[in-house]
C-alpha cells in the first residue's frame, strides 16, 4: 500500500508541474501580446484555456483519489491538501492570462503599442513572482517562497502608481479613455495574478514547514534554502 501510494504522489507531482509549466508559459505569453501586439500570442494562451482547465479537473481528481483510496497522513496528507489548494490559484492564474491576452485585440486596434513604464515593470515583477513560486515548489524552498511573498508589495504599490497616472490621463485626452482603460485593466490582472502567486508561495510553506502563513499568522524567519518538508 505504501509503495503505491508513493507512485500515485509522484504522478500528481508531475501533473501538478505539467500544469504550473504551462500556466506560466501563458502568463509570459499573454504579457507579450499586449507588450508586441502580436495576437497570435493572445489567441494561442486563449486557445489552450480549456487544455488548462481539463489538467486542472484531473489533478484535483487525482487528490480525491488518493485521499479516499490511501487515506494519506503526515506530510503525505499535508502534500494532497496543499495540492489541492495551489491548484485552484493555478487555474486562476490561467484564467488572468487568458483576461491579459484578451486586451491585446483592442488596443492594437486603437493604435496602441507596448506597454506604460509602470506596467511594464509590473509585468517582469510579476513574471519573476511567479516563476520564483513555481521554482519554490519544484524545489521545496521555503527562502524562495518567503521572497515571493516579500515582493507582493511592491507589484501593488505599482497598481496604484498606474491608476494615479491612468486617471488623470483621462481627464487630459478624453479620447484616450478607451485605450488607458484596457491598460488599467492590464494592471488590474496582474496585481491578481501576483497575489495568486503568493498564494502559491504560502502554499510550500505549507507544504515544507506545516505553518498557514496567509493572514499574517504563523510567520516566522524563512530557514537558509531547501529543505525536506517536517514530518
Amino acid at each position: 500500500m505504501g509503495r503505491h501510494l508513493d507512485k500515485e504522489i509522484e504522478k500528481l507531482k508531475r501533473n501538478t508541474l505539467g500544469l504550473s509549466a504551462l500556466v506560466e508559459e501563458n502568463v509570459h505569453k499573454a504579457i507579450a501580446s499586449v507588450e508586441t501586439g502580436d495576437l497570435r500570442l493572445a489567441d494561442q494562451v486563449i486557445e489552450s484555456d480549456a487544455r488548462i482547465d481539463d489538467m486542472e479537473v484531473d489533478v484535483e481528481e487525482e487528490c480525491l483519489k488518493i485521499l479516499a483510496l490511501h487515506q494519506p497522513v503526515a506530510i503525505d496528507l499535508r502534500f494532497i491538501v496543499g495540492v489541492l489548494k495551489l491548484n485552484n490559484d493555478l487555474e486562476r492564474i490561467a484564467d488572468l492570462a487568458v483576461n491579459i491576452a484578451e486586451q491585446a485585440r483592442p488596443l492594437v486596434s486603437a493604435g496602441a503599442r507596448g506597454l506604460p513604464p509602470a506596467i511594464r515593470e509590473m509585468a517582469r515583477a510579476v513574471e519573476s513572482m511567479l516563476g520564483g513560486s513555481l521554482d519554490a515548489l519544484v524545489n521545496l524552498d521555503t527562502v524562495a517562497a518567503w521572497a515571493v511573498c516579500a515582493a507582493d508589495d511592491a507589484v501593488d504599490d505599482l497598481h496604484r502608481d498606474t491608476y494615479g497616472t491612468i486617471k488623470p490621463e483621462i481627464q487630459k485626452d478624453p479620447e484616450r479613455t478607451e485605450t488607458l482603460i484596457h491598460y488599467l485593466s492590464v494592471s488590474r490582472y496582474l496585481e491578481r495574478i501576483a497575489d495568486h502567486a503568493t498564494n502559491i508561495a504560502e502554499d510550500v510553506i505549507y507544504l515544507v514547514d506545516g505553518d498557514i502563513v496567509r493572514h499574517g499568522g504563523g510567520k516566522r524567519a524563512p530557514r537558509l534554502g531547501p529543505k525536506t518538508p517536517n514530518r
